[in-house]
């Protein structure tokens, strides 16, 4: 879900944020995915790969492009080349 008042895209598990990945917003529809975070509760469950996954698909939705400074949503770009298309 993106929280357009925080600037990040969160995932929730049970009515409670368990991850969050926080963008800046730059000209011409350009988000830059900053950093992710995931609860302790959640990690090795597969939140963190979920969150990408649905901030991108809302990118593409939204007809966005991203800059990944992120090293977690770099990793999983180097692993899902069907979003290759989203970087500018």
């Amino acid at each position: 879900m993106d929280n357009e008042h925080l600037h990040r895209y969160e995932a929730n598990v049970d009515g409670k944020v368990a991850g969050f990945i926080s963008y800046l917003n730059r000209p011409e529809g350009v988000r830059v995915l900053v950093h992710t975070e995931v609860e302790p509760a959640y990690e090795g469950k597969g939140v963190g790969a979920k969150l990408v996954e649905g901030a991108l698909d809302a990118e593409r939705a939204r007809g966005g492009k991203i800059v990944p400074e992120c090293p977690f949503v770099k990793t999983y770009l180097k692993r899902h080349s069907e979003y290759a298309d989203l970087v500018a």
